[in-house]
């Protein structure tokens, strides 16, 4: 069982990285992302998931 944070608003991911929280929500609907939804809303993003795609994101550059 993980005792840190993992579940984040895709608000708060993107402040955490620097980043729009669009882009958060992209890499959710391409799948890239595991998200919790509230009905069409994205309410929680798995952060171990946003930190690889950031990390992907800064290579490519």
């Amino acid at each position: 069982m993980s005792l840190v944070k993992t579940w984040y608003s895709p608000e708060a991911a993107a402040e955490q990285f620097g980043i729009n929280p669009a882009q958060i929500l992209a890499w959710v609907a391409e799948g890239l992302v595991r998200a919790e939804q509230e009905g069409e809303k994205v309410s929680l993003v798995n952060i171990d998931d946003v930190r690889l795609e950031v990390q992907a994101m800064v290579d490519r550059s």
